[in-house]
């Protein structure tokens, strides 16, 4: 019955850990794919207001037409720039600060999979000496009796189990 509890625990065990490996794998490629983005796209921000800048210096050295037009969509393109700057903004509030906390929220689970293994183990290890001391002295009831009550006192003061 034991046995069959800890190789249950065993399996949860192991699924968390798989699951906690692809969150940790896959979240850490969105969020760097996704920081690469909002950076490129704050580059491409930034490039463009240059070229409002540059096309402003050459609207002052044209004519009074062609000056009006130039300023006009130096106006038009800065504007497109500020809906950019928001688009940024928001990206980053939004998507990239949530994903990076996911990689506290992993270490923790990682931690907590780490305690798990080690519970674990050692109930695996008190399962074995107390098959070794049923197999010694399968007639000593009150030895076999104590050790079994102090595993299951020990795994209710510590239960590392998954469930």
């Amino acid at each position: 019955m034991m046995r069959r509890t800890l190789e249950n625990r065993n399996a949860q065990t192991k699924q968390l850990q798989t699951a906690v490996s692809n969150v940790e794998k896959h979240f850490g490629e969105l969020c760097q794919i996704f920081a690469a983005y909002v950076r490129k796209t704050a580059r491409l921000r930034d490039k463009a207001d240059l070229l409002v800048n540059e096309i402003n210096e050459y609207a002052a050295t044209e004519t009074p037409h062609l000056k009006l037009g130039l300023m006009n969509f130096a106006d038009e393109f800065a504007k497109l720039q500020d809906y950019r700057q928001a688009e940024v903004e928001r990206l980053e509030a939004k998507v990239v600060e949530p994903l990076k906390a996911y990689g506290t929220i992993v270490k923790m689970k990682r931690d907590d999979l780490k305690a798990t293994f080690t519970a674990r183990n050692r109930e695996a290890k008190q399962l074995t000496q107390l098959e070794r001391t049923r197999q010694r002295n399968p007639s000593d009831r009150h030895v076999i009796n104590f050790e079994e009550f102090s595993m299951k006192r020990r795994n209710i003061r510590n239960p590392y189990s998954v469930c």
